[in-house]
């Protein structure tokens, strides 16, 4: 409470930051939602019919459809206007800046993707960070962004941690 003055009084800005990553990073919704992680969903194609991954089916039903396809599974990216759909929401809501962690940029298009569409968004600071990885670790260094951006770290502090675990 007594912060709280403090900041109102000398007019001090801490900077609001949210974190969103992808369905790679296999976080369970009340993990996600715990840390306040947007999770976008990485489109996948069976057998001709696009899937959104945690939206339109289930780990165990795309496992199940592995056994019984002839061709082998491709992705895809979230589609642009969902992308600064999200973005600008996000800016919307108060937020100064997004950390958008995604899978390894050797695998994935996404980040450069974002890159690419980052100046459409003028709410909010977009920042791509490539994870050079997938699954779990990515979801991992997404938790680990989003306690640094809820304990007041910068942008370059928690982009800096990232970079070194």
């Amino acid at each position: 409470m007594i912060i709280n003055v403090i900041i109102k009084k000398v007019g001090v800005h801490f900077m609001k930051i949210a974190v969103v990553t992808d369905s790679t990073a296999y976080l369970e919704p009340e993990v996600a939602e715990q840390y306040g992680i947007k999770v976008v969903p990485i489109p996948f194609i069976i057998d001709n019919k696009v899937y959104n991954e945690g939206i339109d089916i289930t780990t165990e039903e795309f496992y199940s459809k592995l056994k019984t396809t002839e061709s082998f599974p491709s992705t895809s990216q979230p589609a642009i206007g969902e992308l600064i759909n999200l973005y600008t929401s996000l800016g919307n809501e108060g937020y100064d800046a997004v950390i958008s962690i995604h899978l390894a940029g050797t695998i994935s298009g996404l980040v450069q993707t974002i890159e690419n569409i980052r100046e459409q968004v003028t709410n909010i600071d977009v920042i791509p960070f490539d994870s050079k990885i997938t699954v779990r670790l990515m979801g991992n260094l997404a938790i680990a962004a989003a306690k640094m951006a809820q304990a007041g770290k910068d942008v370059d502090e928690i982009i800096s941690t990232l970079e070194s675990l």
